[in-house]
């Protein structure tokens, strides 16, 4: 017959309040993220599909700490393709889970990109990963990010996205400079 799991521990009010201070007050990591506040120039290359020739674009972010420093909102402007482009981020570090969250909306399409994934300390970067629609094709295609501190005022993000054939390719490098 099979065995009927034991259920969880019943927790005590105190603990119960003491594990949501603690999911809700900024740590480490969230400082870590306050330290990428401010405005930063980007030199963008995108790859529309693998071999593609290089599309390159500048861009502008502007990041800031939000809801007692817990999340990042990130508003990006800049031109892309030959029209104007924005967008929007959201960064988060869930102390429960131990992992980054993103979600990525801008005016290029109508969706919304949740990524999720660790950090790094021995390499300085966070490998996200999630789903998102790809508009040339309308198909929902697997999504890498990394983003690396190169230092404290140089980042650098690039972007895997899913070919046709079915493999990985750098579909997006962006080089961020703290703006002066």
């Amino acid at each position: 017959s099979p065995s009927t799991p034991t259920p969880p521990p019943t927790l005590d009010s105190a603990t119960k309040m003491r594990n949501w201070q603690e999911y809700m007050t900024p740590g480490e990591v969230h400082k870590m993220m306050a330290s990428w506040d401010g405005t930063w120039t980007g030199d963008m290359t995108m790859w529309m599909e693998p071999g593609a020739p290089p599309i390159k674009a500048q861009a502008k972010a502007v990041n800031k700490m939000v809801l007692n420093g817990l999340y990042q909102t990130s508003k990006h402007t800049g031109n892309m393709m030959g029209a104007p482009f924005e967008g929007n981020g959201t960064l988060a570090y869930d102390n429960q889970k131990k992992v980054f969250e993103s979600v990525w909306i801008d005016n290029m399409g109508s969706g919304m990109m949740h990524l999720t994934g660790p950090w790094d300390e021995a390499t300085k970067t966070i490998t996200l990963k999630g789903k998102c629609i790809d508009p040339a094709t309308r198909e929902e295609i697997q999504i890498r990010e990394v983003m690396k501190v190169v230092d404290e005022n140089t980042h650098v993000m690039e972007m895997y996205m899913t070919g046709p054939d079915g493999k990985e390719f750098k579909s997006m490098e962006i080089t961020a400079k703290r703006a002066k």
